[in-house]
């Protein structure tokens, strides 16, 4: 039987700390396939929804549903800004060390695959310590989909690479894209958000105030629309 409905549905998700709301009544649904971005400067509760999502913040309103009721921690993979990586451990003992928490069958050649996929196969025997930032970034994403997740969540990861390391990290993202993987990621860099997503968010002080596909708006105009929206922080009438 063909399962139906979104793969991830978020309903008026909420949430406050004290006084102050951080996120308020986010409503997504994200399909299998999806490459969302959602777009927001500093400070609008990007980072709590994908925490959120991530199960990692309890909301104080509102709901996440998956599809597919799995076992709680294989559904997501979640990249932040820690990379939870042991620098001590070579690039390959990372991963094999994530293969066997996640009880993955043939671990060794899980953590090699995953190297071959983000170009780190010759970096593999060295030890995580001496990795660029655009590589940790790489291995990084590789320990979060070393279990195959439904869903991959990315919290800035553009942040803090260079030219290079940025560029070869919307190479491994594309790919994930042409995979067909399912990905959340947040930032507030247009231009990298725009090359790899097929549908895009923008959020403004706690609230998704707009949503829609990546073939409604050139980076012209979209770059015009974003500024408009954060800048009145209530949207275009698609305000949830």
């Amino acid at each position: 039987m063909a399962v139906s409905g979104p793969l991830v549905s978020i309903q008026r998700l909420t949430k406050r700390y004290g006084s102050v709301t951080a996120v308020w009544r986010a409503d997504l649904d994200i399909e299998e396939g999806d490459f969302w971005v959602i777009f927001g400067p500093n400070g609008a509760g990007k980072t709590t929804l994908l925490r959120m999502v991530a199960q990692l913040a309890q909301p104080s309103e509102g709901s996440i549903h998956f599809r597919e009721e799995d076992g709680g921690r294989g559904r997501v993979g979640y990249v932040s800004h820690q990379s939870l990586l042991y620098n001590e451990l070579s690039g390959f003992e990372n991963l094999f060390f994530f293969a066997r928490l996640y009880g993955m069958d043939d671990p060794e050649d899980r953590a090699r695959d995953q190297l071959k996929r983000m170009d780190l196969e010759w970096a593999g025997d060295l030890a995580a310590r001496g990795y660029s930032s655009g590589m940790r970034q790489r291995l990084t994403l590789a320990r979060a989909l070393i279990h195959e997740p439904q869903l991959l969540l990315l919290d800035e990861p553009y942040a803090g690479l260079d030219q290079h390391g940025s560029r070869l990290l919307t190479e491994v993202l594309e790919k994930l894209k042409a995979e067909g993987r399912t990905v959340l990621l947040i930032t507030h860099n247009l231009a990298q958000g725009l090359a790899v997503s097929n549908r895009l968010a923008v959020m403004s002080r706690g609230r998704i105030v707009y949503r829609g596909g990546r073939e409604e708006v050139s980076e012209t105009n979209f770059e015009s629309l974003y500024f408009e929206l954060v800048k009145g922080g209530m949207g275009d009438g698609r305000l949830t």
